[in-house]
């Protein structure tokens, strides 16, 4: 895949595996079930965000930066590994942290993730005014002008859909490497299902596949907003990962495929379908989920099965991205007796 000319640093433990999950496959009654373990990526307790940092912190030190700054949830995997790179490569990191997912118990708010963001010596400022992306990428230029002030070279990793995808060039490389596993084990892919949410990801696999002239279904399951928005940013990121490798006219509107019938009533909110996926999948399985993105999207994928989306003879492959610390945070839903 075209990604060699962009920097880049290596975090991530690849390739990772390609597993049948044979007992899902069996209780659902076909089609047959695969995880791509991007769980397993190593870095910093692994996940997506690995491959994404690769390009955003390879971009940074590139151009001199000493200083990281990004935005996420409290709970956020890229939060979590931008603060490890960070750490790996001798920069400071400094984290728009906004708690979109109220209501949650109080170890929400210290676990899982954000106990590990500040073990990774990241600085925290809580960012409470909520509302568009827009004014949340407007607070990250504000804490860049005062990284300035202080005599410090900031890298902004913005959290808006306007600005260059660079971490999405992890996905191009990672599509790359999950059809040439596929050739090894002699299987035809036919989906590839994951969660959606800043895009990254789903617009970096879409624009990987269809450049190797690849035709796989990539289905994207809403976890931060409604279908109609998600696809509009799918589509957006997704041509723009295109035009950076060089292949601007391989993406088409009919290629983005998102649901939101599995989104619940909001970010990081419990839903029945996601309580059902992260158990049934641990039980079964011995895979952790987390409720945020991978228990979602993993609902999402058993709906589409026993709502016969797939053809019987299939293979459908769930992308694994990871972000297992956040189970933590949600402790008293999984064992209530001992909360």
């Amino acid at each position: 895949m075209p990604v060699s000319q962009f920097p880049r640093v290596s975090l991530a433990q690849v390739p990772t595996p390609l597993e049948d999950m044979a007992n899902l496959t069996r209780d659902l009654g076909g089609p047959r079930l695969m995880v791509k373990r991007d769980d397993c990526t190593g870095f910093a307790m692994g996940g997506n965000k690995v491959r994404q940092a690769e390009f955003y912190v390879g971009d940074a030190l590139d151009k001199g930066a000493d200083t990281l700054i990004t935005s996420g949830a409290v709970q956020s995997n890229h939060a979590r590994v931008t603060a490890a790179a960070a750490a790996r490569f001798g920069l400071a990191c400094e984290l728009q942290v906004e708690n979109l997912a109220h209501g949650r118990d109080p170890e929400y708010m210290t676990s899982g993730n954000a106990l590990l963001q500040r073990l990774f010596g990241a600085r925290l400022h809580p960012y409470t005014e909520g509302g568009s992306e827009e004014g949340a990428d407007d607070n990250l230029e504000r804490m860049a002008d005062d990284v300035r002030t202080r005599g410090g070279r900031p890298y902004v990793i913005h959290l808006g859909p306007d600005h260059p995808p660079l971490g999405a060039l992890g996905y191009v490389d990672a599509a790359g490497e999950l059809l040439g596993q596929a050739a090894e084990q002699g299987v035809t892919i036919d989906a590839v299902v994951l969660p959606s949410g800043s895009a990254g990801t789903h617009a970096g696999m879409l624009a990987g596949l269809r450049a190797a002239g690849s035709p796989v279904r990539v289905m994207g399951i809403c976890i931060r907003r409604d279908a109609a928005s998600q696809a509009e940013r799918v589509l957006k990121r997704a041509r723009m990962t295109a035009e950076l490798i060089g292949q601007p006219d391989v993406i088409d509107a009919d290629d983005v495929w998102v649901t939101d019938d599995y989104f619940g009533p909001g970010y990081g909110q419990p839903t029945p379908g996601m309580m059902e996926a992260v158990t049934m999948t641990a039980g079964r399985e011995g895979l952790l989920l987390d409720p945020v993105y991978t228990g979602k999207a993993m609902a999402g994928l058993i709906g589409l099965v026993r709502t016969c989306e797939f053809d019987a003879d299939a293979t459908v492959v769930f992308l694994h991205t990871g972000g297992t610390p956040a189970l933590f945070a949600y402790r008293s839903l999984f064992a209530p007796d001992e909360a």
